[in-house]
């Protein structure tokens, strides 16, 4: 009798347990977005918390300056970044519009006339094109507020993620502690000795990024300054910050690389053309093996691997957090998993 109503407690125990577990996997999933911003906002967090940490630490003599404001004082410091970029890279863009609207009338005949050459070319009518580009120049300032209209739920997005960030900075040991406190106590040291290891390579992962990009971004201001480029600075800061995104990032610097080099001149398109040509191989080929390989310890092919799983669950974001994941994962799995076996066998 005492067997029958075990066996109809622990029945009826498996059924709640399944019961709770789907409805929560449901609510996961209709939360889905939020709980992928908590995710890579505290993935974030990790990885700058060592750059806050070392920014606390610093030392003028006997003071230290940034002891308790390290998080303000970065904070400061982008914010001035941020302006000081648009001050010095936002007036030049909106004078040369300005004047390539008043040349439009002169410039695009002449550019259709050279296009005659190419086949079916010579069925485009010079005025409508003129006309839809000058329309396009002039309004360049309403087509760009629509824009931010129609992604203001993304920089919503950006702004709560950001925030999330810096209280998982601020709050992020209490947290931690937090988590840890629902591990069973005999097995809470080798998770916190584990994840405490993941994070060291995170910040080795930020360490060879931020490498990358300050070669890039530097070589790359060389190079348009010695062609002559427009907006030569912007555009170098620009390519050095869109290399943290893979793959995505130097196509999009390329694109608009090129577009600001067609204005002027066809041999300076063939320049830029030529530099990516060959910076990304040397990228691929020596920076990133020797740079993000040693930095993260990690497999080209689980790298590869990470960046397209990345890409496909999130996008640009997904990318751009789906090697710091990787090194997570790999850190686990050899701790949980290889080391297992290896005891195991032994």
């Amino acid at each position: 009798m005492n067997e029958a109503a075990g066996r109809a407690r622990s029945l009826r125990a498996d059924i709640v347990f399944a019961f709770t577990l789907g409805l929560a996997c449901y609510v996961a999933w209709l939360a889905r977005d939020v709980l992928a911003l908590v995710y890579v906002s505290a993935l974030f967090a990790v990885v700058l918390s060592p750059v806050v940490s070392f920014t606390a630490r610093l030392r003028i003599g006997q003071w230290r300056p940034f002891k308790g404001s390290a998080i303000f004082f970065l904070l400061l410091l982008a914010a001035g970044a941020l302006i000081a970029f648009g001050f010095l890279a936002l007036p030049p863009v909106v004078r040369d519009l300005q004047a390539f609207s008043g040349e439009i009338p002169t410039r695009v005949p002449k550019l259709l006339e050279s296009l005659k050459r190419v086949p079916f070319a010579d069925r485009v009518d010079a005025g409508a094109v003129t006309a839809r580009l000058q329309d396009v120049a002039s309004n360049a300032a309403s087509y760009l507020l629509m824009a931010i209209t129609t992604g203001a739920g993304k920089l919503f997005d950006l702004a709560m993620g950001f925030i999330l960030t810096v209280y998982f900075i601020l709050e992020g040991d209490g947290t931690y502690k937090w988590f840890l406190s629902f591990i069973p106590v005999e097995r809470r040291e080798r998770l916190d000795r584990t994840l405490r290891r993941a994070k060291v390579r995170m910040g080795k992962w930020l360490l060879g990024q931020g490498s990358l990009m300050l070669i890039f971004g530097v070589t790359s201001t060389i190079v348009y300054l010695s062609l002559g480029v427009r907006y030569a600075y912007a555009l170098g800061v620009l390519t050095g910050l869109l290399n943290m995104i893979p793959v995505l990032g130097w196509a999009i610097s390329l694109t608009l690389a090129l577009v600001v080099s067609a204005i002027d001149s066809w041999g300076r398109v063939l320049g830029v053309t030529i530099f990516y040509a060959i910076y990304i191989q040397v990228e691929n080929s020596v920076l990133i093996p020797r740079i993000m390989r040693n930095s993260v310890d990690l497999p080209g092919l689980a790298i590869l691997v990470a960046l397209l799983l990345g890409s496909a669950l999130e996008g640009i974001v997904g990318a751009m957090v789906s090697v710091p994941t990787a090194v997570l994962v790999a850190v686990l799995v050899d701790e949980y998993l290889v080391a297992k076996e290896g005891a195991a066998s032994r």
